[in-house]
């Protein structure tokens, strides 16, 4: 199928969860779930869910997986916990629910973060996919990353990435 064809398909407002990964944040330091929230609603994307997790794999895992399960969300968006501390377990949580992953998320991710913070960028662990048909995106939780995952890949993606999952 031709790409402007294929583009075409889109769904216009996708429904979306915003979970933050974090043992610190709290909803006023939030900063990197607000970038998520803000930009998808400019765009008319609804957010139904907006949460704050503590960095526990089984938590993260039980959130995401029933938000999936639900078939409330197109989309489940987490920032933070994406790292290589030891609290940092959001990947093992969302690797282990992917049915079908989206690997040039991660690999586009971090080749536009290597333009802004150099060989740093490969410490990032930031993964999507799907989970049946809802979208997963996991990206790190500091602002400029959760910016530049939005504007450069999820934004321009989301509605199709929806679409896609759900025919």
């Amino acid at each position: 199928m031709p790409a402007p064809v294929h583009k075409g398909k889109t769904v216009e407002h996708v429904t979306c969860a915003v979970l933050t990964i974090s043992d610190t944040r709290t909803p006023e330091t939030d900063t990197g779930g607000d970038a998520i929230v803000t930009r998808l609603e400019a765009v008319g994307h609804v957010v139904r869910v907006r949460e704050i997790l503590r960095d526990e794999p089984a938590q993260i895992g039980e959130r995401v997986r029933a938000l999936c399960v639900s078939g409330e969300c197109g989309a489940v968006l987490l920032t933070g916990g994406t790292g290589l501390s030891p609290r940092d377990t959001t990947y093992e949580a969302v690797m282990g629910l992917l049915n079908k992953q989206l690997d040039g998320f991660g690999e586009l991710f971090r080749m536009l973060s290597y333009e802004q913070v150099g060989p740093a960028a490969m410490l990032s662990r930031a993964v999507a996919g799907l989970r049946g048909k809802t979208a997963v995106f996991a990206m790190p939780g500091s602002p400029k990353a959760v910016e530049l995952a939005m504007d450069k890949l999820i934004i321009p993606e989301l509605g199709h990435i929806a679409w896609l999952a759900a025919n």
